[in-house]
């Protein structure tokens, strides 16, 4: 699994790369596809929105489940990456470059400070690979 130093990352596995000043670009990270789920549909907002951080602001659906997206900074949605509604298989095979999701006008840049940077990132997925393993062994043996 792939975390980039270049980038601020959530809790909720998303990553949020800073582009200009007030402009970040917002994504999945592969946390999710190395649980072998698979990116069926993608549902985001529209340019123009505004959204507060936490709010849902789009979402991802797999075969088994949906996954809510949760804004990790306050702001107006600037961009949505029309590409990837068209061809969702982008954030299954490049969730870092092509696959992106939206581009966010922060409106308090400060938020940034908030997120996780990539060793802090790397030690939760680590802690929940640990949880994760003995539920996938226990489903890979019935």
């Amino acid at each position: 699994m792939r975390i980039p130093e270049d980038r601020f990352y959530t809790e909720n596995h998303l990553w949020v790369k800073k582009e200009k000043r007030k402009i970040v670009k917002v994504g999945i990270t592969d946390f999710l596809l190395t649980r072998d789920i698979e990116i069926i549909n993608v549902d985001l907002p529209e340019e123009g929105e505004e959204y507060e951080r936490d709010d849902i602001f789009g979402s991802i659906e797999s075969v088994e489940e949906m996954y809510n997206l949760v804004m990790p900074v306050s702001g107006t949605i600037v961009s949505v990456n029309e590409k990837v509604l068209d061809n969702v298989d982008l954030v299954n095979d490049d969730p870092y470059e092509e696959g992106w999701l939206v581009k966010i006008e922060m409106s308090n840049p400060a938020e940034l400070d908030d997120l996780l940077p990539p060793e802090d990132y790397e030690l939760k997925i680590s802690e929940e690979f640990e949880e994760i393993l003995p539920e996938k062994i226990a489903e890979e043996e019935t």
